[in-house]
């Protein structure tokens, strides 16, 4: 049986909220269960924050951008290495991005960095309109060096917590708290799903109600359709926030046994040239996929030779993400850092880490991996 990278896992209780929304007739866009959803997810978050609902973390990032005053001609700063629909809707507004490099101590956007070129970008009356870090991995970035930065030079902070809901930053605050805004995500590979759908999470009311206003069709209060500004379709279904319901009841569960899995990758593949992802001081990961780099130089086997093993038998993983500014699409983009994150690309693996992987099946791509290891030394 094929070992996927990380698949859907439901907890059996999500078939039970979903014919709930069934017997009420809730299958339009909103319901009972999407406010339901919104109220978990602020709920378990702990914070003054405001939820919203949408059909994916990408349209949460537009509708913040948008929100934050994003438009043509501005700079948003962000992570070079996260996902591209982590980036594209800075295109959608017409806005361009300036790419980042990470910090080799948590493998989350360098601060350090980003303060040099923030106190320059001062001098020089070209400071961004927003600051865009990735949590990479379920990993939190440093919100409170980040909300610092942004508080000193009146910049917007939107964190992309897409891939660490059930993560925590110091003294117990969630990921997805930071900023003045943060997004989430709940892809079918995410630590808990909704088959497709995000989430903006503000502490702000009034981006939060403007969200809700740009999701909907941005329809004005009348009895006919009025519109004094363009919106979209964003909202997330009902159906699939009963499916969220049941997903919220299990996300501590979840976060815990990817962790586990990592801890196992970690303590049976440690050897020279074997690299896993960080974990600060204070921080806690969701560790929603085990990374590793591989160092050929000292296995004698390259991150390209394990991962085409492992496809022979049925078994997923994936480099990590491409840095964008080494993607086509963004040439000649600026890009500040030294390349660790381009190493960590060319080196990097992201191995099956699914919350509903048996300890058989981590076993067999342990023996795999350990034996092709063996064998370069």
């Amino acid at each position: 049986m094929r070992i996927y990278l990380s698949r859907p896992h439901m907890s059996g209780n999500e078939e039970r909220r979903v014919a709930e929304a069934f017997a009420s007739n809730f299958i339009a866009p909103l319901g009972p269960q999407l406010d339901a959803f919104e109220a978990s997810v602020r709920d378990y978050l702990g914070a003054d924050v405001h939820c919203v609902g949408l059909s994916s973390g990408s349209a949460a990032l537009h509708l913040a951008l948008r929100i934050a005053g994003v438009g043509p001609g501005d700079e948003v700063w962000i992570s070079s290495m996260t996902f591209a629909g982590g980036i594209f809707p800075v295109n959608y507004l017409g806005a361009s991005p300036r790419f980042f490099d990470l910090s080799p101590e948590s493998w989350t956007v360098d601060t350090a960095l980003l303060a040099k070129e923030l106190a320059k970008a001062a001098t020089e009356n070209r400071l961004p309109k927003a600051i865009v870090p990735t949590d990479l991995y379920g990993q939190s970035a440093d919100l409170d060096t980040l909300e610092s930065l942004a508080a000193q030079y009146g910049v917007r902070l939107i964190v992309d917590s897409a891939e660490s809901l059930g993560a925590t930053y110091k003294n117990g605050r969630k990921a997805g708290t930071g900023g003045d805004a943060a997004i989430l995500s709940f892809n079918g590979n995410k630590i808990i799903t909704t088959s497709g759908g995000g989430m903006l999470v503000t502490r702000h009311k009034a981006w939060a109600d403007e969200a809700r206003f740009l999701a909907t069709q941005a329809r004005d209060p009348a009895p006919h359709y009025e519109h004094s500004t363009f919106g979209y379709n964003y909202r997330l279904s009902n159906i699939c926030a009963a499916i969220g319901l049941g997903q919220m009841e299990v996300l501590d569960a979840r976060v815990a046994r990817r962790r586990e899995i990592f801890a196992r990758y970690k303590a049976a593949l440690a050897r020279p040239g074997i690299a896993f992802m960080p974990e600060p001081e204070g921080l806690h990961s969701t560790r929603w996929l085990t990374a590793l780099t591989i160092d050929p130089s000292e296995t004698g086997i390259t991150r390209e030779d394990i991962r085409l093993m492992l496809l022979e038998h049925q078994i997923e993983s994936r480099p990590l993400w491409k840095p964008m500014h080494m993607q086509p699409l963004y040439a000649g983009a600026p890009y500040h850092g030294n390349g660790f994150d381009e190493r960590l690309f060319a080196n990097g693996l992201c191995l099956p880490s699914g919350s509903d992987m048996t300890d058989e099946q981590q076993d067999e791509v342990i023996e795999r991996v350990s034996a092709l290891l063996d064998k370069g030394r």
